[in-house]
């Protein structure tokens, strides 16, 4: 599994990387289309306007799971930028040679949590608890397409739990999906990512795996190869790195990328 990680630019070199891009004939006022994970579709609307404002760029979203973003490119989704919530969506679409392979960068990292409803919801002080008489449905996002529920299969085989509490799962298509369903009381509990729980005033964090101990998430992203305007989509890419993006970031509970443990 690869890992690549932008070069450190400084601040004014970031700023006028970024003019020159919007200054490009071929690229001026361009719409940059982003394929992203459903949970990043908070942080990403919110800095919109910041990219927008200094580029001269425009952006358009598309949020999904991870899976079903690939495979949609697979299919010839019309797309310049995809960011996955796992690598290995991203790896599947370089080995089918439809990624600008040296674009490829981890952006942002994350934390995987067991959340259940703020009021009335049951008590989870360890994993093991999911296997008590007082959970009954646990939500979880399908691992065959949902990086976050495969971060949970695969902490929860580890830990080897998974074959105990597997006919309480209920597998969704999103991250946010998983968050609703706790929401409205369609599960006693659920895993999501740290980020999506903070969004939300109806579940509260029963459990949050540790970063050195559990699952190595990360949100790598990477140029399509068949991106409209290659620049502008690089830019933007390359902006999310800057200090204030990564404020922003930090604001929703996203962590920097950088080396694992």
């Amino acid at each position: 599994m690869k890992s690549h990680f932008l070069r450190p630019l400084s601040g004014l070199a970031r700023f006028l990387g970024v003019l020159m891009v919007a200054a490009t004939p071929a690229c001026r006022a361009d719409e940059v289309t982003v394929l992203a994970a459903a949970s990043l579709s908070d942080v990403l609307k919110e800095t919109a306007p910041l990219f927008e404002k200094a580029s001269g760029h425009t952006l358009r979203f598309n949020f999904g799971g991870s899976g079903t973003l690939a495979r949609q490119i697979k299919e010839g989704a019309p797309a310049d930028v995809f960011i996955s919530a796992d690598e290995a969506r991203i790896d599947q679409l370089e080995k089918a040679g439809l990624l600008q392979t040296d674009s490829r960068c981890i952006l942002l990292a994350n934390t995987l949590v067991v959340v259940v409803a703020a009021e009335g919801g049951p008590g989870v002080q360890a994993l093991a608890d999911l296997g008590g008489p007082g959970i009954k449905r646990i939500v979880i996002g399908d691992p065959a397409t949902v990086p976050a529920g495969s971060y949970a299969r695969d902490h929860l085989q580890q830990a080897g739990l998974w074959e105990e509490i597997s006919g309480k799962l209920l597998p969704v298509d999103s991250v946010r999906a998983a968050l609703a369903a706790v929401e409205i009381g369609n599960a006693d509990a659920g895993f999501v990512y740290r980020t999506d729980a903070l969004v939300s005033r109806k579940v509260r964090i029963a459990l949050e795996i540790p970063r050195d101990r559990g699952p190595r998430i990360v949100y790598p992203g990477a140029v399509l190869k068949d991106a409209r305007c290659e620049a502008a989509a690089r830019a933007y890419l390359e902006w999310i790195t800057t200090e204030g993006a990564q404020r922003v970031f930090a604001r929703h509970g996203f962590l920097r990328a950088q080396p694992w443990h």
